[in-house]
């Protein structure tokens, strides 16, 4: 473009130059002017070539950095000749002569110096440019001229420059629908710089984008290399699995052959047991029975050696020596060698009391040993009891269909039976997922039932996994998981415990001591006032030694309370004021459920959180005295039947072992036979019995005269 320009610029004068640029534009314009109205492109035509004096009133463009141009406005309002040369103007009319010299001298001064101005600025080379790239033509501030223009030259510019301007300006205005006509002052030298600035940015572009590229590869080669490495961690991670998997059977194969040696180790212990063990201690029993017998009569004998009572022996001969008895011959002669045996002399006072106290101790001592023969047995029927127990555990597991170790859903280890109930198997699983062992709770519905039956157990099983899997407790046992293993079995996963339920702790030691039984029981208050405080609240029901977990094994340790299959959810719509129906009365536990639950009418019976606060009540009284307040020997046909509950008015505690005064309060409070003077469970969580013992320091009464004395 500069070198065209610049041969342009060497041929042409600037006056021709302006010409042959009116010529190159009206050229091309007229081919555009066929396609106007007639009686427009008439009127252009003698505008452009002469035929018409245009008005050459107006005013100049508005300055930009100190720059004037014209508008197209301004362009149209003059005609071809009124801003032309010298020679122009002779040619002018008589009109317009008259009118020019109408117009004030000092404004006509100031348009031709104004316009000689503009027209000094521009340049054949800058309208070149300008025409090249379809641009209206620059009139350039002097700031912007590379060299100031000669003083000769000035006056020919004035006389071509502007008329050819104006007509470029105005040729630009009848191509509005193609060309949109924008003025600038960019320069040569500007556009080259802009060039070069456009080359060094799109350089910059060009190696921002090799950057980018680099950096791109080089992320791929990272996701690459991370998927491979990945790839080999989840290798790696499989056979760890794997391995797992393997250490884990063997362990428990190894368990499972351990315990049934050991089975078979006691089942030989249990026959010597039932027939050597039950006759020693049979023959021992009837020894201190003997015993006993031979002491009963020793002191019969003693009896009769007593000496008289003090009061009797007030006469004068009673410090003097007893007199002899006489003794009758047997023949009735006296001098009859064989003779009666004497009566045995009275004791003194003295001898009497030794030989008592004697007689005392060796009873003390018979009735220790028959206790201590007693509990022995009670031991070894609690070691009877749970070797039956591992009989029947090991049978179970023995004909349970996931004996072999198993892994359900992909993801949990069956590695032995825990225990079976009615219709459902509890195995200790290992989670290969979370590397944590679980509880896995495998429901098997009966093939025989109708899909009525089946129907309302899953749903009973699905309303237990809901209301379980929202709670989240330290004292209350978590639900992990939920699936189904075909349309009969699903399981439920569950946190394990390492330790047994406190019902097999209460028959191993039958009863414990108080401290242990209030921690116990504050533990399950603490976990019933978080399942009433949140929305909905819900009711456990099912309360008792079973479901109540120890942790560690032992009844000083923490616990956590398990089974919300007969859960209740108070919700808006069942909860009134009086509580709410009782949907499944007969379901639960008879020797732990409130006597309302019993009760039978034309309505159901109306419960509330109150019924967990009797089952508190009476698993305390169990811990501390090792037996039901209500019901102990009785069957749950025989409750029902007799209406046991029912009839516990009033709760009557032993008299050994000793419990506090507080204790047996606060059972009474629970045990309250109505259910209106009973303790829910907001207020049994604040009673005073649970609440941390503040031990006060003794008075400094007591102290003072000690004091004082020194």
């Amino acid at each position: 473009v500069k070198s065209m320009a610049a041969d342009f610029c060497s041929c042409y004068s600037s006056s021709d130059l302006y010409v042959h640029v009116y010529v190159c534009y009206h050229s091309g314009a007229m081919e555009e002017l066929h396609s106007l109205d007639p009686r427009r492109q008439e009127l252009l035509e003698a505008r452009f070539l002469g035929g018409v004096s245009g008005n050459t009133a107006g005013s100049t463009g508005s300055a930009s950095g100190g720059t004037k141009t014209l508008t197209n406005n301004e362009c149209s309002n003059h005609s071809f000749g009124s801003l032309g040369s010298s020679s122009d103007k002779e040619s002018e009319t008589p009109e317009k002569k008259h009118s020019e010299s109408s117009r004030g001298r000092k404004r006509k001064a100031d348009n031709q110096s104004e316009s000689s101005q503009e027209l000094h600025r521009l340049k054949p080379y800058d309208l070149f440019i300008s025409l090249y790239l379809g641009l209206p033509p620059v009139i350039r501030s002097p700031q912007n001229s590379h060299s100031p223009s000669a003083p000769g030259s000035s006056t020919r510019q004035s006389s071509s420059s502007p008329t050819s301007l104006c007509f470029v300006d105005s040729m630009i205005s009848t191509r509005q629908m193609v060309v949109k006509s924008v003025q600038t002052d960019l320069t040569v030298v500007k556009l080259a710089t802009i060039e070069s600035n456009k080359n060094l940015d799109l350089e910059k572009k060009e190696g921002r984008i090799d950057d980018l590229l680099r950096a791109n590869c080089d992320l791929r080669r990272q996701i690459d290399e991370q998927q491979k490495l990945l790839e080999k961690y989840k290798e790696r991670l499989n056979m760890c699995i794997t391995m797992s998997k393997k250490l884990l059977i063997e362990k428990s194969t190894q368990e499972k052959q351990a315990c049934r040696e050991k089975s078979m180790q006691d089942r030989l212990r249990l026959i010597f047991f039932y027939y050597f063990i039950y006759f020693f201690f049979f023959l021992q029993q009837e020894w201190i029975i003997q015993q006993r017998e031979e002491i009963e009569r020793q002191r019969k004998l003693l009896a009769k050696r007593k000496p008289p009572s003090a009061s009797s022996s007030q006469s004068p001969s009673t410090n003097s020596e007893p007199k002899p008895r006489k003794t009758k011959a047997v023949n009735g002669s006296e001098n009859d060698p064989f003779l009666k045996p004497s009566l045995p002399q009275l004791l003194t006072l003295a001898e009497y009391h030794e030989q008592e106290e004697i007689f005392k101790l060796r009873l003390g001592h018979l009735k220790k040993e028959e206790a201590e023969i007693q509990a022995e047995l009670e031991r070894l029927e609690r070691v009877r009891n749970l070797h039956i127990r591992e009989l029947k555990r090991i049978n179970n597991e023995d004909s349970s269909q996931f004996k072999d170790h198993p892994t359900l859903n992909e993801r949990y280890l069956l590695l032995h039976l825990l225990g079976r109930g009615g219709f459902s198997e509890v195995y200790k699983a290992f989670d290969l997922t979370e590397q944590r062992y679980a509880a896995v709770k495998i429901h098997q519905l009966n093939k025989n039932w109708r899909e009525e039956k089946k129907e309302n157990y899953h749903k009973h099983a699905c309303r237990e996994y809901r209301i379980h899997k929202q709670l989240d407790h330290p004292r209350i046992v978590k639900l992990y998981d939920y699936f189904s293993l075909d349309t009969d079995t699903f399981c439920t996963v569950l946190e394990y415990c390492e330790g047994n339920d406190l019902d097999f702790y209460l028959k191993q030691h039958k009863l414990m001591s108080e401290k242990e039984a209030r921690s116990i029981v504050m533990q399950i208050v603490n976990a019933l006032r978080y399942l009433n405080e949140i929305k909905p609240p819900i009711i456990h029901y099912d309360l008792k030694p079973g479901n109540i977990l120890l942790v560690d094994g032992n009844a000083c340790g923490e616990i956590k309370i398990t089974d919300f299959g007969l859960s209740k959810i108070m919700d808006d719509d069942s909860y009134g004021v009086d509580g709410m129906d009782l949907t499944s009365q007969g379901a639960g536990t008879y020797w732990y459920l409130p006597p309302e639950c019993f009760v039978v009418g034309k309505e159901p019976p109306k419960i509330s959180n109150k019924v967990d606060v009797w089952s508190v009540g009476v698993i305390f009284f169990q811990c501390l005295y090792g037996r039901k307040p209500f019901g102990h020997n009785q069957s749950q046909q025989d409750i029902l039947q007799e209406n046991t509950i029912l009839k516990a008015t009033e709760v009557q505690f032993p008299s050994k072992p000793v419990a506090s005064n507080e204790a047996k309060a606060f059972i009474r409070r629970c045990l309250a036979y109505r259910k209106e003077d009973r303790f829910d469970v907001h207020q049994l969580g604040s009673d005073s019995y649970l609440l941390p013992h503040i031990r006060r320091a003794s008075s400094s009464g007591a102290l003072a005269p000690n004091s004082s004395s020194y």
